[in-house]
């Protein structure tokens, strides 16, 4: 019996999602497993522990329906010993765990998280609190603020899984979750019942705190919550896309709250923590791409973690069903679509501005005949991005510029793709711009 064939038992059972989060992450062990024992590798514990519990027992009946022999099923990490009869997971704790706190991502851990200067104090922050010693006591709250896509949703429930793991009550909720379900129980008559659960709670996780602001009511019901949940030392973490005190719309005692404690933002990644990210997506997930693919995606594909993890997808996809190897080719032919909405959002002044910042040349210069070579520099580099970013043609270019003809466009353009073979450290600024321009133009 092929395990797989039991393993793709659940793509008709469960969520394309579902199946992705959690079975897809299964490698059976054939060395440890027998007749009537079946063991499956989990990338990590928590996430072995919550399949183990969730599908365990549908996994061992899938198995029975296709082979005709009943066996024990046992999930666990790579490098974990298989338990003895007597060592049993002690199902009743985890179950009544699960019952009582949100079941959050197990793919979201501290390992799974690529470090780097933009994220290390938020990281940091987070891996310090998760200590049980520390949970509830060194700082709290925790908040979190930065763009959409750049893992504060991740950092939020790795802390999240390290709670569970503790065997603490966690709460996880977007802003939107948490409205309905105040709105939903207050209709109800139930709102005992929606008080309980959130003030009861060892860690409060709130995701998009700044959705909260829509009414009064729901304001001054969350800032009871968090301050019963503060003051039993209870640990509170908060996201947002800005610092407590830009927040529109939530009142000034919820945002001193908000503020009185740790607060850490996470920016844009620099272009070798992404790259970074990318493999550790990749390497997580399986995926076989190659430096110069993982290059491309990194430089094109802007900081939105989330749009780069769902091209990785996309990529992977492609790959398994023409079962070909994806080339830098593949890659960009299948990513143009993508990277032609990107241009129809950049001007040539977004990138003229971008540039003149960067060097400290007034725009004026850049586009004028001066031959000084920091000057000239700066406008090949503009000239470059604008083949590069936008729809723009030799011609336009060139009549940007004010030149007379796109010969000139042309030789400049071959010449800052020679300084780039030359000097690496112009092809990392370069590249650096152009990531900067494309996260720009998605905002």
């Amino acid at each position: 019996m092929d395990a797989s064939e039991i393993l793709d038992s659940f793509k008709n059972e469960l969520s394309e999602s579902e199946y992705e989060n959690y079975i897809s992450h299964l490698k059976f062990n054939e060395k440890l497993s027998k007749a009537d024992f079946l063991t499956f590798n989990a990338p990590n514990e928590f996430l072995a522990k919550f399949i183990q519990t969730k599908y365990g027992e549908k996994i061992a009946y899938f198995y029975e329906v296709q082979s005709g022999n009943k066996a024990k099923v046992i999930i666990q990490t790579q490098n974990q010993k298989t338990p003895s009869k007597s060592n049993k997971i002690n199902k009743i704790d985890i179950a009544n765990i699960k019952m009582q706190s949100t079941i959050l991502n197990p793919s979201f851990t501290f390992e799974s998280f690529v470090e780097g200067s933009s994220n290390r104090y938020a990281y940091a922050t987070c891996k310090a609190i998760s200590d049980k010693d520390n949970l509830g006591k060194l700082y709290n709250p925790v908040f979190i603020y930065g763009p959409t896509g750049l893992g504060k949703t991740h950092l939020l429930q790795a802390v999240g899984n390290i709670c569970l793991e503790m065997g603490k009550k966690v709460i996880y909720a977007t802003s939107e979750n948490f409205i309905n379900d105040f709105t939903s129980n207050l209709k109800n008559g139930s709102l005992e019942k929606f008080q309980e659960k959130y003030r009861s709670c060892d860690a409060l996780l709130i995701d998009d705190v700044q959705f909260l602001g829509k009414t009064d009511k729901i304001q001054e019901e969350f800032f009871f919550i968090f301050n019963e949940v503060k003051n039993k030392s209870g640990q509170i973490i908060m996201t947002s896309d800005n610092p407590p005190n830009m927040l529109k719309g939530i009142t000034e005692r919820l945002k001193s709250r908000f503020a009185n404690g740790i607060i850490a933002d996470i920016t844009p990644p620099e272009l070798d923590t992404k790259i970074a990210i990318i493999r550790k997506k990749c390497d997580f997930n399986e995926v076989h791409l190659n430096t110069e693919v993982i290059n491309y995606i990194a430089i094109s594909m802007g900081d939105n973690i989330r749009e780069i993890e769902g091209m990785i997808t996309n990529l992977n996809a492609y790959s398994r069903l023409i079962n070909q190897e994806i080339t830098l080719d593949i890659a960009k032919s299948l990513m143009k679509d993508h990277i032609k909405d990107k241009k129809e959002n950049i001007s040539i002044g977004d990138i003229l501005t971008a540039v003149s910042k960067e060097f400290n040349i007034k725009s004026s210069d850049i586009k004028s005949n001066k031959k000084t070579q920091n000057v000239v520099t700066a406008r090949r580099i503009v000239i470059f991005l604008a083949k590069e970013l936008t729809t723009m043609s030799m011609p336009q270019l060139a009549m940007f510029f004010d030149m007379k003809d796109h010969s000139a466009i042309s030789h400049s353009f071959k010449k800052i793709n020679e300084l780039i073979l030359e000097n690496l450290e112009l092809k990392n600024k370069i590249e650096e711009l152009k990531n900067k321009i494309l996260t720009k133009s998605q905002s």
